[in-house]
């Protein structure tokens, strides 16, 4: 394996979610260094559904805390991206949403690669009406997710997964 692949392979073994920022801005470049890893992420005929509202402003962000539990991830992260599927770009409802799961991983490699964390808040779906209606999108975008991203007040931290033997149910 080239080190290229290997750098991919260890971006995402170290990627965690981070739910705790330090003051530190992000810079309009990482910003859009994210958007465009999202951009690149495949799609169903190349579609690309994907919409993003990108806020930093305190009194929108924490207009939307107010509609999840997670409120204080979302005041204190400097940026939050909330990630659309434009309905009247798609084709095929499964693989649009898996395109959206795509554009969310790549954001978030680029996100780590970057030195920066975040985390994918998808409890607030169950207001993703009201957060439409606060970013004032067009009636065709239906909220995915909202993406937390700043500079991490800890490191190191660890996570656990499953055995790969735990998860394969078939090999033939």
């Amino acid at each position: 394996m080239g080190e290229t692949g290997q750098a991919v392979l260890d971006a995402i073994r170290s990627r965690r979610s981070i739910r705790q920022y330090s003051d530190d801005p992000v810079s309009d470049d990482d910003v859009r260094a994210i958007l465009e890893a999202g951009r690149w992420a495949p799609s169903g005929l190349n579609n690309q559904p994907w919409r993003f509202g990108v806020v930093r402003d305190p009194e929108c962000k924490n207009t939307i805390s107010e509609l999840t539990r997670y409120r204080e991830i979302i005041r204190n992260a400097p940026v939050i991206i909330a990630v659309f599927l434009d309905n009247d770009a798609g084709y095929d409802r499964v693989k649009d949403c898996q395109s959206i799961g795509a554009c969310l991983q790549n954001m978030w490699l680029a996100t780590h690669t970057l030195g920066l964390g975040g985390v994918w808040i998808g409890e607030i779906l169950k207001n993703k009406e009201r957060v439409a209606e606060i970013l004032e999108t067009p009636e065709s975008h239906e909220l995915m997710a909202v993406f937390a991203v700043g500079h991490p007040k800890h490191q190191q931290q660890e996570s656990q997964r499953k055995e790969l033997s735990e998860l394969i149910f078939k090999e033939l």
